[in-house]
């Protein structure tokens, strides 16, 4: 018996605000890497959703280093006659001999080399090259290329929310900020290839996001509070609870991706991301409220004044994004508010959260 996608609701909503896009696709072929992580896992769930739902007729070929791990953990997604797996490194694969008419090029999946900068370096420049090159090659119509909003470095504390024409940069002899200097590399690659070949590249400057396939066991806050109130512990906050975030639903996220590689300006970088920014210790309590009983909140330290954030590579005291230049040329808007994406996350992570229809 087929099992109702647990997402159906999410990926309907994507599908509505992306209706008037998904003809560009109608019988095409596309490329994405870092379709296995989190990103890439959103991009095919609505890819799919859409091709089924439209009868586009269009496939997709996602790049992973280990094709039967993927089937193991989506195979639904890996199975689908729609998609064709490519083994092989982001930095190096050979390039498949049919053509794309687009090529996404997803974040790629930190946690394993996140104490090794130049290998994260390595990864991101030599990748962006590669799918950029891949790209030309094709002759594609549009190239995606997934920033960071870490490319703004730390703004100043006064900066509550960041544009896209804040000229800040990650401090170059921080090892901390390979990440986000690498990033910034990155969109320079897109400007060049734009330049020099006419690649339409669009970059999406991404910030935080909450929802399915976040992993709970990795670096992002978010995912390790809801993962303390699915196990019945205190939500644990390391920190002092201090720094300003934002979140932004992971359907809405697929939106502004789709939109932004189909409609966006070439090299106008878009930042993706959430206005509503609050602390790290409001958004633990906030987790909290939505678990019965209420888990307590454990936060390390208390917080003192003048000390600068650590531990989030190329991040500030505030990371929030002005996500204007997005809402006024691209109709974006956030669908989904804060409470009620931890809601969906928490629902989808529960045991029999995968296995029956949100509703």
């Amino acid at each position: 018996m087929r099992v109702a996608n647990p997402l159906a609701r999410d990926l309907d909503l994507i599908l509505d605000h992306t209706r008037d896009l998904w003809e560009q696709l109608r019988g095409q072929h596309i490329f994405i890497t870092g379709g296995t992580g989190f990103f890439g896992c959103w991009l095919l769930e609505s890819f799919i959703w859409a091709n089924d739902k439209f009868g586009l007729n269009a496939n997709a070929c996602v790049l992973t280093r280990n094709p039967a791990a993927f089937r193991h953990k989506v195979p639904h997604l890996a199975n689908h006659p729609s998609i064709g797996l490519w083994p092989g490194d982001a930095r190096t694969f050979e390039f498949p001999e049919q053509r794309f008419s687009h090529v996404i090029h997803a974040a790629a999946e930190m946690d394993t080399v996140a104490h090794d900068e130049l290998t994260v370096m390595d990864i991101i420049v030599q990748g962006s090259r590669r799918a950029l090159e891949l790209a030309r090659r094709c002759d594609a119509q549009g190239c995606l290329l997934t920033s960071s909003g870490a490319v703004y470095g730390q703004p100043p504390s006064e900066q509550t929310h960041i544009p896209e024409t804040y000229g800040g940069a990650p401090s170059t002899t921080t090892p901390g900020s390979a990440y986000g200097e690498a990033k910034r590399i990155a969109e320079l690659e897109g400007a060049l290839y734009q330049a020099r070949h006419g690649l339409p590249v669009k970059i999406a400057r991404c910030f935080a996001f909450v929802g399915p396939y976040l992993p709970l066991d990795g670096r992002y806050a978010i995912g390790n509070f809801i993962r303390d109130g699915l196990n019945g512990t205190p939500i644990r906050v390391n920190g002092d609870g201090a720094p300003y975030r934002s979140y932004l639903y992971a359907a809405d996220l697929a939106i502004w991706l789709w939109t932004i590689l189909l409609r966006g300006k070439e090299c106008q970088p878009y930042n993706v991301g959430s206005e509503d920014g609050l602390t790290i210790a409001e958004l633990a309590a906030t987790v909290a409220t939505l678990f019965e009983p209420k888990p307590d909140v454990l936060i390390a330290r208390a917080p003192v004044a003048g000390t600068p954030v650590a531990g989030m590579r190329g991040a500030s005291h505030r990371y929030v994004p002005s996500t204007q230049l997005a809402q006024q040329t691209l109709n974006l808007r956030q669908t989904v508010d804060l409470k009620e994406a931890i809601r969906r996350t928490i629902r989808y992570n529960q045991p029999d959260g995968r296995s029956n229809e949100s509703n």
